[in-house]
Order: C-alpha cells, then sequence, then structure tokens
C-alpha cells in the first residue's frame, strides 16, 4: 500500500489558450496536514477542482491512495475516500443542521435511492449524526434551520458535511476566510480535531492558521509549484518571501504566532 494519500504527477489544467495550471508534482503523505498557499490567482481552487474531478486535467495523472482518480466524476472520487468543502458556503438552508450532517452520511452507511425506508427511525445514522454534531460543537443547533446559523457555525457545519461520509482525504477551501480572530481559533482547533487520523489538504490565506497547523507547506505561484517543504523551512525560503509573502521571515513569524483576521492575505 502506498504511503501517499494524493500524488499528482506533471499536471496541467488549460481554459482554451490560457494555461493556470503548468505542471504540478505534489505528494501528500497519509495522515499529513498540508497546506496549500499562495497569491490569489495562483491556481490554488482550481487544482483542488482538478483533484476533487470538478475540472478534468488537461494533462498529468492524479492519484488518490495509490489509485488513478484522473478524470473520474467528483461522486466516485468521494465514494474513494476524498471530500472537500468550497469557499463559498455549500448548505441545504432550509434543512436543519441535524438533516444537513444526515444528507452527508446516509450513501456511507448503505442508504442507496430506497423510497420505502424511513431514515428518521434508522438508529445508525441518527447516533452518527449526533456525534458528528458533538464533534463539530453544534449540538445545541441541532433543529435550527442551516440558513439561520452564523457565518462561522456554517462553516463548521460545512466542515462536518465534509466528514460525515466518512472521508479519509479532506479537502478544505479557505475555512477560516472572512473570520473574526476569536472564530478563527475556535475553527483552527475544530479542523485539527476533525482531522486527527485523517489527510488534510487546506488552502489558506491566513499564515497563522497555516503555520499553526500544516505538517507540510507547498507554495503555488502561477501554476506551479515553487517550494514544498516543512513550515520552518518555507518560512526561511527566500523565494516563496519574494513571490508570495511579501515581507521579512521576522514579519512572517509575527504572523503565525496568532491567528488574525485577514493576516497576509494577498
Amino acid at each position: 500500500m502506498s504511503d501517499l494519500a494524493l500524488q499528482l504527477s506533471d499536471v496541467h489544467k488549460r481554459f482554451g489558450a490560457t494555461q493556470i495550471i503548468r505542471g504540478v508534482n505534489l505528494d501528500v503523505r497519509r495522515g499529513e496536514r498540508h497546506a496549500i498557499i499562495g497569491p490569489n490567482g495562483a491556481g490554488k481552487s482550481t487544482l483542488f477542482n482538478l483533484i476533487s474531478g470538478r475540472l478534468p486535467v488537461s494533462t498529468g495523472r492524479v492519484h488518490l491512495k495509490g489509485q488513478d482518480i484522473t478524470g473520474l466524476p467528483p461522486y466516485q472520487i468521494n465514494r474513494l475516500g476524498l471530500a472537500r468543502s468550497f469557499q463559498v458556503t455549500n448548505i441545504f438552508p432550509r434543512l436543519s443542521v441535524f438533516e444537513n450532517i444526515r444528507c452527508g452520511l446516509l450513501w456511507s452507511l448503505g442508504y442507496r435511492y430506497s423510497f420505502w425506508r424511513m431514515v428518521e427511525k434508522a438508529r445508525d445514522t441518527r447516533e452518527r449524526t449526533e456525534a458528528i454534531l458533538e464533534q463539530i460543537n453544534l449540538v445545541s443547533r441541532r433543529d435550527t434551520p442551516a440558513g439561520v446559523l452564523s457565518y462561522a457555525e456554517q462553516r463548521a457545519l460545512e466542515i462536518g458535511i465534509t466528514i460525515a461520509g466518512g472521508a479519509d482525504v479532506i479537502l478544505l477551501d479557505e475555512p477560516t476566510a472572512g473570520m473574526s480572530r476569536s472564530e478563527t481559533e475556535h475553527a483552527v482547533a475544530l479542523i485539527r480535531r476533525v482531522s486527527e487520523g485523517r489527510t488534510l489538504i487546506i488552502v489558506e490565506h491566513d499564515m497563522g492558521v497555516v503555520f499553526d497547523l500544516a505538517d507540510r507547506i507547498s507554495v503555488l505561484v502561477y501554476g506551479q509549484v515553487i517550494a514544498s517543504e516543512a513550515p520552518a523551512l518555507i518560512r526561511a525560503n527566500a523565494a516563496v518571501q519574494e513571490a508570495y509573502l511579501g515581507t521579512t521571515v521576522q514579519e512572517v513569524t509575527a504572523n503565525s504566532a496568532a491567528p488574525a483576521q485577514g493576516a497576509a492575505n494577498a
């Protein structure tokens, strides 16, 4: 069995004559918390879309836990153990918090397109849903329509939906964007908790969050990975500072000491 959860080999993505991703090679180990950073327009969300199957790869290969998933549709990739969140919160606003989580786990518990099974009476779905609500600290909001939750609560709910299907590789796209300092601190604690025993790949602009969470950081600039190292090495990398951070090592260290809203946004 490969010790890599995810492997990208010479991945390119073109939209007509415009090349967005230009030969990305990336290895993410099983159980690793791996951050992808880079300026706006670097191709981070496009890369997530290629990995999760929302966009087709122009050339190159993507492997998930040793299996070639290049060209597979998103639902098949999800059933192989990869789930993702989005920059824009993606929930069912009229359903309750409990119902949102339950929708996310039905397939993984064996509930297919069956019109005669009453999921309300299914003990396994209820117990698993309640366990996730406990994990994301939304038990008290169990019966609240998701659309009236605060922004931070909606992001927590989306993370709960992401893990509900039992995926062991999780992609989070800017999970703390728009949050206050205290909300960010709670979000980081939640992400650390739910990613325990899983592989986490996170796109994030907040350098405090990145340096607090990541075991390894890859820097994407103009569709190419210019560095992929441990946080301490990324912090000291002159090419990274010039191409992305635009600041000194001391300032990066200060940013990483305490997560803050909009820190080091590009």
